[in-house]
């Protein structure tokens, strides 16, 4: 390419990064530096996270670890969590709704985990799934840190296209009174076409559906406006340390088969 070219396409060049910025330094901090310091470490960041919470976070306490979570991601390394305001948003559905049975699709390093289970009632199980056998090993350690035990949250490892048909059997789920979806948005829909193919969610159920802006689950979305089984809201949030970058929470209440 000419210098002459390349000077030609340089405002073009400047002007996406201007009005992108704020996704090249995600790109940067999730992508770039992530994998620098895997190489450098030989731990993933999920577990990096959890050595700082041993050492930071009060055992027992599932509040201070969140808040440790919170920090260690803002100061330290960007872990793409929930973070605090989506977090807010969860725990106040769960206290609302005071669910007897919660499902979470998606564990990551445990934070959503920790947010429903403090906000349970007494009585209250929650099942989480986590796909990676290494995540969900850092996962289940911190939900053990924060004072859970196996009858209260039950970590599940494994896809949850295999899981789901297999929660009636195997893990004496007969129904989900409230579902989060935080695992890849590209499978969102197939999972909820699950959930209603084995008629695990009854009557009023919430199904709470995280990062349907960013990077977004437009199918996933139309279904549920489109097939007359949900009422849909949707609740506008941003990304934890990254405001500018738009997301939201999909809030769906269940009415059933039709």
């Amino acid at each position: 390419m000419s210098p002459a070219i390349a000077l030609a396409f340089l405002p073009l060049v400047v002007t996406l990064l201007v009005r992108y910025r704020h996704h090249f330094r995600l790109l940067v901090r999730t992508v770039l530096l992530r994998s620098f310091r895997d190489c450098l470490s030989g731990l993933r960041i999920e577990e990096r996270a959890f050595s700082y919470v041993l050492t930071h976070a009060l055992p027992g306490d599932p509040g201070h670890i969140l808040t440790t979570l919170d920090h260690w991601s803002s100061c330290c390394e960007y872990l793409s969590h929930m973070g605090p305001v989506k977090g807010q948003i969860l725990m106040r559905l769960v206290e609302e709704k005071a669910p007897a049975c919660v499902l979470e699709l998606g564990t990551y390093c445990g934070y959503s985990t920790l947010l429903i289970a403090r906000a349970l009632p007494p009585g209250s199980r929650l099942l989480t799934v986590e796909r990676d056998p290494r995540t969900a090993a850092v996962a289940e350690k911190l939900i053990r840190l924060a004072g859970f035990d196996e009858q209260m949250v039950e970590l599940i490892a494994g896809s949850s296209e295999e899981v789901i048909p297999r929660l009636r059997a195997q893990h004496q789920l007969n129904r989900a009174d409230l579902v989060l979806l935080a695992h890849r948005p590209r499978y969102y829909l197939r999972d909820l076409q699950l959930l209603e193919a084995h008629a695990l969610l009854p009557n009023g159920a919430t199904v709470l559906a995280d990062h349907v802006l960013f990077p977004g689950a437009p199918r996933f979305l139309q279904y549920t406006k489109s097939c007359g089984r949900y009422r849909c809201r949707l609740h506008h949030t941003s990304l934890p340390d990254f405001p500018a970058i738009k997301d939201g929470i999909a809030q769906l209440t269940y009415a059933g088969p039709g």
